[in-house]
């Protein structure tokens, strides 16, 4: 089985790419730099070189695939957030169409893509897994198309230690005794290779979880694995949330969507349908994870 998997080999397409040659599947690796091209082949893929903006190169990349990964992120990362030049929603929406076209000239007719919780609702920052999502239904019925929404992801806390640092407290505009959804990576990419050997008819969803805490309890599960006890989850207001991202050099179309996001966090409304299709939760818990939170923490000493 031949199976393309964008996304290099970060941290969802590198488990996810070690998880599927273990499998003895072919896998090529899209990535939009050379210098992963050996990392790519020492895994044991095969190296595609060329970028999500290239329609061209995306059809010739998928022809011939069984199963195409398809996920959509930024090539600055997280520091696109903070450009204002770039329409971090148009933009990832615009590589949702270079897919659909690729998907459409490559003829393949099973895809994975990598979605978002709210993306039934696209609420703030997370509209763009809504278009997304609405533009491969756009696909022929015949092309069937399994779309994964994970949760929060763990990784996303490391963000917090310069202010846990500095302030001595997290600060958000969602707090509270409301228990959120959260994943490992390393769980979705075992979802994602769970997926490629199982059966593909339609359109089907596929919430995926690790463990489910309030965002006072994470502050204690952090609090403690760093030596900090009492450290706490301070919820604030939407304005005062706004005023401290557009401080920080956000875009400010990027900031609103952020404080939109997590007003969908602080009303639950982000999580209606993850609760009505609640899935069975992954193995890597927070406790874990606030082992290497710490250790990343120390890191920062």
């Amino acid at each position: 089985m031949k199976i393309v998997v964008t996304g290099s080999i970060g941290h969802i397409s590198k488990p996810l790419t070690s998880a599927l040659i273990a499998k003895g599947l072919d896998v090529t690796v899209i990535s939009s730099s050379g210098e992963r091209q050996k990392d790519i082949e020492a895994l044991g893929a095969k190296a595609a070189i060329g970028t999500m903006e290239d329609v061209d190169f995306l059809a010739a990349a998928f022809k011939g695939a069984d199963i195409v990964y398809v996920m959509e992120t930024l090539g600055k990362g997280p520091q696109a957030f903070f450009d204002h030049s770039v329409d971090v929603i148009g933009t990832i929406t615009q590589i949702g169409r270079n897919y659909k076209q690729a998907i459409e000239r490559s003829g393949v007719r099973k895809v994975i893509h990598l979605s978002s919780i709210g993306a039934d609702k696209g609420p703030g920052l997370l509209r763009f897994h809504y278009n997304v999502e609405n533009i491969l239904r756009e696909l022929p019925e015949d092309v069937a198309i399994k779309f994964m929404r994970p949760v929060g992801f763990y990784y996303v806390l490391y963000q917090f230690i310069p202010m846990i640092k500095q302030q001595g407290a997290i600060f958000t505009n969602a707090g509270g005794d409301r228990k959120e959804p959260w994943v490992s990576t390393d769980d979705i990419a075992a979802v994602i290779a769970e997926e490629v050997e199982t059966p593909f008819a339609g359109r089907t969803i596929r919430y995926i979880a690790s463990d489910e805490v309030s965002p006072n309890e994470l502050a204690a599960l952090l609090g403690s694995a760093i030596g900090k006890p009492d450290l706490k989850w301070v919820e604030i207001s939407d304005e005062q949330m706004l005023s401290r991202l557009l401080s920080a050099g956000m875009n400010p179309e990027t900031a609103k969507g952020y404080v939109e996001m997590n007003v969908g966090r602080r009303d639950g409304s982000l999580y209606e349908d993850y609760f009505r299709h609640r899935p069975v939760l992954g193995k890597t818990k927070l406790a874990e994870f606030a082992k290497s939170f710490a250790a990343a923490f120390g890191q920062n000493q």
